[in-house]
């Protein structure tokens, strides 16, 4: 009879098994972690060269959009190392849970494990698999319920408000001096000038927000 229960409702995983699923669950979303950015940086390569060539045409409007896709890519790009650093801690209290259980016969509970999936679940790119995986760790009694103001997404980036000075930033950088923070440097350009958006820059925006949203 145990048997056929456990055909229908699958292997019930050990303490161990459970720990050595976890870990390799990780380093899978380290792995599409590289290949978003490795994604976002070839498009923020793209964007930069037709950034400049925008300066060249003297079309003010489509640089400083530009800039903000630049200044999102880069946050994102911050956002994605700082998880690869937490999944790596990860990792290593998985190990510690491991050697915890080979000493005591059980998972202990661990709020460094709670703080850092809490952490995680925020970030797009593997938010579904940690939920998952902090439903399991709160069944195996690692960590406790997270709160839903935790879980919540609270880092909407508000580029109009908040990166300006980025955006003036990378405006200087690219346009050597002729846009952004120093706008007296150089020719300026005419910033009236107020062109629609040609379809290279839109298809270039729309691939960076999938790769962001991954």
């Amino acid at each position: 009879m145990a048997s056929v229960v456990q055909m229908l409702i699958g292997k019930r995983l050990t303490p161990e098994e459970q720990v050595k699923k976890w870990r390799q669950s990780i380093r899978s979303q380290e792995r599409e972690i590289d290949r978003s950015l490795r994604g976002i940086e070839t498009e923020e390569t793209k964007v930069k060269r037709t950034l400049k060539a925008a300066a060249k045409r003297n079309d003010a409007a489509s640089c400083k959009m530009l800039a903000k896709e630049i200044v999102r890519s880069r946050k994102a790009k911050e956002r994605m190392y700082v998880s690869k650093a937490q999944l790596n801690s990860l990792v290593m209290q998985m190990q510690q849970q491991l050697a915890t259980l080979k000493i005591a016969g059980t998972l202990s509970k661990s709020t460094e494990v709670m703080k850092l999936v809490n952490n995680l679940v925020k970030l797009p790119e593997i938010q579904a698999t940690m939920m998952e995986m902090s439903q399991e760790m709160m069944k195996a009694g690692i960590i406790e319920e997270m709160m839903e103001d935790t879980i919540a997404m609270n880092d909407e980036e508000d580029i109009e408000e908040e990166a300006e000075n980025e955006v003036n930033n990378v405006l200087f950088e690219l346009t050597d001096g002729k846009l952004g923070q120093a706008g007296a440097v150089g020719a300026p350009l005419e910033a009236e000038t107020v062109e629609e958006p040609e379809p290279e820059l839109d298809a270039m925006q729309a691939r960076l927000s999938a790769l962001k949203s991954v």
